[in-house]
């Protein structure tokens, strides 16, 4: 009645019996509408003293269940490699000696497409142009950034599915004061490596062995270049 009263002063007017509800539910949602309205309600006659709880969490604060990943895969780092910044090579080891410096990658159409518009013989092959680059980026990497002599060995055959994965090992420093450097390969589905080049870089640059006064040089021949690829 009481409540009636003040409801009445309040201009606040709520039905507290509905048709086919309960009446309890609907005398407490009549309370709470009032309420939210401004009227004074006192809940603590109403309702049966509860142990407080907290309010809901924020909707969009979540709790993640899912195990984290322990390392990332491309992480050079967790796999103890250090990364470096190349289109073939993806990684870098100094061998525990400190002497020697290997350089991993690999070579796929699929990553490289420019291997396919390099075909001899129906077939892949890497240019020696190409090997002279990853030689000399090696040896930038050890501060020996002039490639002194490169021969390549055996071709480079990239397969067409698939790819093969490149080392570049530069090796210790030599008397002369250039560092020794080979490449090899071997696909996915082998067990051995194949020595494709070999050669030496140094810090200074190579002094021709000639001069280029006269041109030909001096007992120069030539050789007939009909057999050479375009």
């Amino acid at each position: 009645t009481a409540l009636a009263q003040q409801s009445v002063q309040d201009g606040a007017f709520v039905a507290t019996a509905r048709k086919d509800r309960d009446e309890v539910r609907a005398l407490v949602e009549a309370l709470g509408r009032l309420h939210t309205h401004g009227v004074g309600v006192d809940w603590r006659v109403i309702l049966t003293p509860r142990a407080h709880v907290d309010l809901p969490t924020y909707a969009f604060q979540h709790e993640r269940y899912w195990i984290p990943a322990l390392t990332d895969a491309g992480d050079m780092n967790a796999a103890g490699l250090g990364a470096i910044d190349h289109p073939v090579f993806s990684a870098v080891t100094e061998v525990a000696s400190g002497e020697s410096v290997i350089f991993s990658g690999r070579l796929s159409p699929a990553t490289q497409p420019w291997l396919a518009d390099h075909l001899v013989g129906g077939q892949m092959l890497v240019p020696g142009a190409a090997l002279v680059e990853l030689a000399i980026r090696a040896g930038d990497e050890v501060e020996c950034s002039y490639l002194q002599e490169l021969t390549i060995q055996a071709p480079l055959v990239v397969p067409a599915q698939g790819g093969v994965q490149i080392q570049v090992v530069v090796g210790a420093v030599e008397e002369s004061g250039a560092r020794p450097l080979t490449v090899h390969s071997r696909s996915q589905d082998a067990a051995g490596w194949t020595q494709h080049a070999q050669g030496l870089v140094t810090a200074e640059l190579p002094v021709a062995a000639f001069e280029l006064v006269q041109w030909p040089p001096v007992d120069a021949r030539p050789v007939a270049v009909d057999g050479l690829y375009d």
